[in-house]
């Protein structure tokens, strides 16, 4: 161990030593570089380019470079190379500074700044075109080729409010290093470009580069000022609806399964939400999951429309629009189903109705008496029935004598009967 310890104090020294060296004398100035340009390199891209100061001293030290963008939107960073690519809007022009520091050494004063700017486009105020949106989709292409999707882009504009009534528009758009003029236009009643459309593009909707569109255009009456935006993929792809939706009821038990959209992304990209809507009793539930099969109880007998749209995860890329609904699909019972019912439940209620009024009218109208007389019943007052046999004993005398004998009725134990 005492044999090392000199070998370290040697190897510590040498260290302090060239720290020392590196750093630059505290009566030297840092310079700003010189021949600091700004240079359009194509649509929506500057390149920012300078060299280091040949007066600056660069013996021990490690020089870079801080820069400052003024406009359009105010951002800086440092960096150590001698040259820069931005991806910015031009349309209201572009400026920028730089200046030297000491890259291992930000106490170390920073030389003076050096700018340089690209001037607004020329154009008369009011003429450019305004309200630019685009939408990006996916479709399936050929599964055999090494490209099996391809993404369709659709833009729309207004025309500018003081442009010329035969101003035209021009549209292109960039995607990496490659741009590409429309070809498909849709106009308006005076015959202006106001929306493209590109079946096929190079975007790839996986990808995450900006994609820059610019719009431009001419008259003969006055200069028409261009415009460009940028547009992040995420925010502008129309995420087609999952496909293969069936759904199927066993009992209360409401299965629902699709399958993916027609997407670039794999399967483990996706969210869904489902929509159930009971048609009878109008109300509708919404759910969300990471799966593509979904089980609901269902508590009564009606008729359901099921629905699904999907969204690509966080876990894939930012979050981004929802796809559209699903075309609508139908399970359970017949929704006239409930009206039978009901036409059944009316008709006995009418039935039962008339046949009390039909009733009531024969009750006030004695019909019934009428239409059924009684059937004659048996005499069953004993003393008519003997007033009636002593009638017949005294039939055969010559002299007729009507004898009525009556009998008691107490208890019915004794009888008794009068003889001629």
């Amino acid at each position: 161990v005492s044999s090392m310890a000199p070998a370290l104090l040697i190897l510590l020294g040498a260290t302090v030593i060239l720290q020392t060296d590196s750093l630059p004398n505290k009566n030297a100035v840092l310079l700003p570089p010189v021949s600091f340009t700004i240079k359009v390199i194509d649509l929506a891209q500057v390149l920012l380019h300078w060299e280091p100061n040949p007066d600056q001293e660069q013996r021990n030290v490690q020089l870079g470079y801080h820069v400052k963008i003024n406009a359009p939107e105010e951002k800086d960073y440092e960096t150590r190379n001698t040259e820069s690519r931005r991806v910015t809007i031009l349309h209201k022009g572009f400026s920028a500074s730089v200046r030297t520091i000491l890259w291992n050494n930000h106490s170390f004063p920073a030389s003076s700044w050096v700018s340089a700017e690209l001037k607004v486009p020329p154009g008369s105020p009011g003429t450019s075109i305004v309200n630019l949106t685009c939408t990006t989709n996916t479709e399936a292409y050929n599964y055999t080729h090494e490209r099996p999707y391809q993404v369709s882009l659709h833009c729309t504009w207004l025309v500018g409010k003081d442009a010329p009534e035969d101003t035209q528009y021009f549209l292109y758009y960039r995607y990496g290093s490659v741009t590409e003029e429309c070809r498909e236009y849709s106009k308006d009643t005076q015959q202006r470009n106001i929306a493209c459309r590109f079946p096929r593009t190079v975007i790839n909707s996986k990808g995450r580069d900006w994609l820059a569109v610019y719009v431009n255009g001419s008259s003969k009456e006055e200069a028409i000022k261009p415009f460009d935006q940028l547009f992040a993929l995420h925010a502008i792809d129309r995420v087609n609806s999952p496909v293969n939706v069936t759904a199927e009821i066993e009992g209360t038990c409401l299965s629902i399964q699709w399958e993916k959209p027609v997407s670039a992304f794999p399967i483990h990209c996706f969210d869904y939400e489902v929509k159930i809507c009971n048609t009878r009793k109008g109300y509708f539930q919404t759910e969300k999951m990471k799966t593509n099969t979904f089980i609901s109880i269902i508590d009564d007998i009606s008729k359901y429309s099921v629905q699904v749209r999907a969204a690509v995860s966080s876990v894939c890329r930012p979050v981004g629009l929802w796809s559209e609904w699903s075309q609508p699909i139908y399970v359970g019972n017949d929704k006239q189903k409930p009206w039978m019912e009901w036409l059944l439940i009316v008709l006995t209620a009418a039935a039962c109705f008339i046949l009390l009024i039909v009733s009531l009218i024969c009750r006030i109208c004695h019909l019934w008496t009428k239409l059924f007389p009684p059937v004659p019943a048996p005499k069953t007052n004993i003393k008519d029935f003997f007033v009636s046999i002593n009638h017949e004993k005294t039939g055969s005398s010559e002299t007729e004598v009507e004898v009525i004998s009556y009998v008691e009725e107490a208890g019915l134990e004794t009888l008794e009967d009068s003889v001629f």
